[in-house]
């Protein structure tokens, strides 16, 4: 398949690969900038936030917290363009205490996660987040 931009599909598949390239850059601007200004955000075993701003929160504690990187980003479409699902492996550090985690000191830690998507024309609807948290504890010594 060659992505050429006139498919919902092609469209659906740049917008969420442009939002990991975002993320692995830490241009939270250009993140924001592809969420529809009403966002929903489920968090990994946490509370459902709702709009740019709440996520512009999480994305400054998460810079505060961790450092980042999401490698072998895997992005499936469905063929109207108006979900997307993604796979991928993270490679963090835990760099300050997190409210409700264990003491950061520095920890690294590679974990698969993945996450849904909704889309429509104002940008990305909705995001929700899942990774495998015990695994995350053990291997920052929880």
């Amino acid at each position: 398949m060659r992505i050429d931009g006139t498919r919902e599909e092609d469209r659906a598949t740049e917008r969420v690969l442009d939002y990991y390239a975002a993320f692995n850059r830490g241009d939270w601007a250009a993140m924001l900038a592809l969420l529809d200004a009403a966002v929903v955000h489920d968090l990994n075993q946490g509370p459902r936030e709702t709009g740019r701003e709440a996520f512009d929160a999480f994305l400054q504690r998460m810079a505060r917290c961790y450092r980042e990187q999401l490698r072998d980003v895997v992005v499936m479409v469905s063929p109207d363009g108006r979900r997307a699902a993604a796979e991928y492996v993270v490679h963090g550090e835990y760099l300050a205490d997190d409210e409700g985690l264990p003491p950061a000191h520095g920890q690294r830690y590679v974990l698969p996660g993945g996450a849904f998507f909704e889309l429509g024309p104002a940008g990305i609807t909705r995001v929700s987040n899942y990774y495998n948290l015990q695994d995350w504890l053990e291997q920052v010594g929880a």
